[in-house]
């Protein structure tokens, strides 16, 4: 596409498929489809500067949501805490092997490559240090966005601790403060990268050569 002349870059809607001229944006702008009103294209404010600091906030965090416990119970005066790492050793003690590996896969392993990811993108577009391998990379990484639990993890633990909260004591610990905290950030990290715009910039240095 990058080949057109600028007048004949087109770009569709992505719910009704109507086709439009590409407009050029600054930051902060969008465009909007004039039959269905989704948004067609969509310029983020400083987005390689925001991903990179929520994506070093998130590797900060990293180590305390995994170690740290998430929550203790106390049933029959005995206290028992566990963190997420725990969860999973649990899960292995007791034969449970597919759901620990499900559960490491998409609360640990999908996370923390997509943390990374988006870190690695930011400090290359921030320093411009880009390679060709660049553009397989990010079609690997926007391909992750599917495989991300967390967030499905982080509803399991709120859900269990509103049926245990009538038969048992609970003490939320810092876990579960730094799981959420690392949630958030792994999500900004991946929500303020401006697709749009990093797609466009490697296509640009770099269509050629992948060709």
């Amino acid at each position: 596409m990058n080949n057109l002349p600028k007048t004949q870059q087109v770009v569709a809607c992505h719910l009704c498929d109507a086709i439009f001229d590409k407009p050029q944006l600054k930051q902060g702008q969008s465009a909007k489809c004039q039959r269905c009103g989704s948004t067609l294209v969509e310029r983020k404010v400083d987005s390689i500067n925001r991903s990179y600091y929520w994506s070093i906030a998130g590797i900060i965090l990293l180590a305390p949501a995994i170690l740290l416990p998430i929550m203790g119970v106390t049933l029959a005066k005995q206290y028992h805490n566990a963190s997420l790492l725990d969860c999973i050793l649990v899960l292995i003690d007791r034969g449970f092997f597919m759901i620990a590996t499900l559960v490491f896969l998409f609360a640990i392993a999908v996370p923390i490559v997509r943390l990374f990811g988006a870190f690695y993108i930011a400090i290359s577009f921030k320093y411009r240090r880009l390679k060709p391998s660049m553009l397989n990379f990010f079609r690997a990484y926007h391909h992750l966005d599917n495989w991300a639990m967390l967030n499905v993890f982080m509803l399991g633990i709120i859900v269990s601790m509103y049926k245990l909260i009538d038969d048992t004591e609970l003490s939320v610990n810092l876990g579960l403060l730094s799981l959420v905290l690392w949630l958030i950030c792994t999500t900004m990290a991946s929500l303020t990268l401006d697709q749009d715009y990093i797609w466009e910039t490697l296509e640009q240095e770099f269509a050629d050569e992948d060709s």
